[in-house]
């Protein structure tokens, strides 16, 4: 019942016909990376690496490549997480159905770790600069760690009942770090390693932290779990694995995981920052250089037979995308009995995750009245927005199931349309100024610095939306060439950006009125490339939710502030232009691209795979 060890997972793969072996020296530096973009795109197989250039150790990515895969992988024991997290719901359900739920309770034993004596993991160690040295994107600060489990116990309880394991880029080298002594760790202002970090330096002690990397793959899916603080990882992980997790003890060190790959260990210094990135991230841009913690190396650890799994994060989707759904497959259904009244919410994957969700909520209020009007999905917007990782969201597009219970979250087109039929742009606009938003983000005014908006219909459809571009249409002096991009949605070219007191969105706006045909439209888009925009509902989404902060780039047409609230009685503008101090996007370098494509010619290793 699932993998102890990662060799154990590529050798079921390679049987299975879902893994291939590239014996070619492979460059770590950004050879190895857009080998894995290019067939993950392809819908390939998993990758191993077994000659990678500056290192003995092999490679192995796009193990999560396909969902498909994905669920094979943990195929001996998802369903019955599945059933867990329904008993979890409804204890009831277990009494009910005890043939269906029984088997779920011996993955229920897996759940607590157990403690060793010895493991691989301490077979051997070794140096940061022996270590697979990937870069993912050309202007990367140095090579990072794309698929870790980091290991924190909290100051305030020590042990594994209180310990996270997070998901969390690791920088190797470069920058200011002490070569062989220094990496750097980056996470998100919401992460739980964050609260054990400021435990750290309430009590004036270092953090001990130890970062994993390979080993049963149910580490790194348990490490984006999204899982409430104070519920440690590990308990998932020894679920998902059908195993527990087996934890060499250490004398006033933290337990190492005994089937990991490698492991660094050391501690987190409470004062001690310093730059790190850039890094091509999963919003499709670079995350720039900031000031983060620095973890001093002690030791690094590694089995005998050790590989380095990593992945590829850039504009999605990538692998990434498929611990989103299978993370969905498995809590979706526990959103209801999380946040009452909530049907369904959807994290976007192609708008970079954290810009943009949709929820479908209930609209119970005074159900004794006439046309109903957005008020209960309010209450539930909030509910979404506090909420985790869910919290850094900037939209967020809400409806009430009553009005169409057959409506798919997961069909975006239809979904937007839906909401877009029924908004309200003077009432159904609802901001948060000033606020947190993704640390990777930076459409806002500062790191981790932006705005939020909940755009909520409920009721019956109060347009039509326009599918032509209306023959007498005219634009304003600086803007050009209107596209159609969805039913209801205008994409024009504005005039480029050039500093942050541009006032080309409130301009347009002032220049026209609400009798003007471009009203026809629900929502009007100013963007750098209006039939880039257009050409696919992916480039829609990635470029009006990562370009764009609400409160600064949402504007309208015949807009009004009434007792604080903003709205407008024409046409929703959003300036999705690129503005100057947004991150640059990730582009690949021609000179490896061509390399790649000579590994895909006939009798080479990729032949008939990208």
């Amino acid at each position: 019942m699932g993998y102890r060890n990662l060799r154990e997972c590529i050798n079921d793969l390679e049987k299975h016909g879902q893994l291939i072996r590239i014996q070619s020296e492979i460059d770590p530096h950004l050879e190895a990376a857009e080998i894995q973009r290019r067939v993950y795109q392809a819908g390939g197989p998993a990758l191993y690496f077994e000659n990678v250039k500056g290192t003995r150790f092999p490679m192995v990515s796009n193990l999560f490549g396909t969902i498909e895969r994905t669920r094979f992988i943990f195929r001996d024991t998802l369903d019955l997480v599945r059933r867990l997290v329904e008993i979890k719901i409804d204890p009831a359900n277990a009494l009910k159905a005890p043939l269906r739920y029984g088997r779920a309770f011996p993955v229920a034993w897996a759940m607590q770790p157990k403690y060793v004596s010895r493991g691989a993991i301490t077979q051997h160690t070794t140096t940061l600069d022996q270590l697979p040295q990937l870069f993912s994107w050309p202007d990367d600060g140095g090579p990072f760690v794309t698929l870790p489990a980091v290991y924190t116990e909290s100051p305030d309880a020590p042990g594994w009942q209180k310990s996270n394991l997070g998901m969390y880029r690791i920088q190797l080298a470069g920058n200011d770090y002490l070569p062989n002594k220094q990496v750097g760790v980056h996470y998100q202002i919401h992460r739980s390693i964050g609260v054990h970090h400021a435990a750290a330096i309430r009590k004036g002690e270092p953090l001990k932290v130890n970062i994993y990397i390979g080993g049963p793959p149910a580490l790194p899916l348990s490490a984006v779990m999204p899982l409430p603080e104070g519920l440690s990882e590990l308990t998932f992980a020894g679920a998902l694995g059908g195993r527990r997790v087996r934890m060499v003890k250490q004398q006033n060190q933290l337990p190492l995981i005994a089937e990991a790959d490698f492991c660094i260990s050391g501690i987190i210094d409470p004062d001690h920052l310093k730059p790190e990135g850039p890094f091509g991230d999963h919003l499709g841009y670079y995350s720039l250089v900031h000031d983060f913690p620095v973890l001093n190396v002690e030791n690094v650890y590694h089995r005998k037979d050790a590989i380095w799994p990593f992945t590829v994060v850039g504009r999605p989707p990538q692998e990434d995308t498929s611990f989103g759904e299978i993370i969905h497959e498995i809590t979706g259904p526990a959103i209801p009995s999380v946040m009452p009244g909530v049907k369904a919410v959807h994290a976007v994957d192609a708008a970079g995750v954290h810009p943009l969700l949709l929820a479908i909520g209930s609209e119970r209020y005074v159900p004794y009245a006439g046309e109903r009007i957005p008020q209960e999905i309010l209450t539930q917007a909030n509910a979404i927005l506090g909420q985790g990782q869910l919290s850094l969201a900037k939209y967020l597009f809400i409806t009430a199931n009553e009005d169409n219970p057959e409506l798919d979250i997961h069909d975006i087109s239809a979904f937007l349309s839906h909401v877009l039929q029924r908004a309200d742009w003077s009432r159904d606009l609802h901001f948060q100024t000033k606020t947190t938003i993704d640390t990777l983000d930076y459409s806002g005014d500062g790191l981790n610095s932006g705005s939020k908006v909940v755009i909520a219909a409920a009721g019956n459809a109060k347009r039509k939306l326009e599918t032509q571009i209306p023959t007498n249409l005219s634009l304003p002096q600086g803007v050009k060439d209107p596209k159609v991009v969805l039913p209801g949605i205008l994409a024009i070219k504005g005039p480029e950006c050039r500093n942050r007191e541009d006032q080309n969105l409130q301009e347009f706006c002032r220049n026209l009125d609400v009798q003007h045909p471009i009203n026809q439209f629900a929502m009007v888009l100013i963007v750098d490339d209006s039939e880039f925009t257009a050409r696919n509902l992916s480039n829609f989404l990635w470029v009006t939710f990562t370009r764009s902060n609400p409160a600064k780039d949402i504007s309208g047409i015949g807009s009004f502030i009434e007792n604080k609230h903003w709205g407008c009685r024409g046409a929703l503008v959003i300036d999705a232009r690129i503005k100057p101090h947004h991150a640059p996007p990730l582009i690949e370098d021609p000179k490896v691209t061509e390399r790649v494509n000579q590994l895909a010619i006939k009798g080479g290793p990729l032949h008939g795979v990208i």
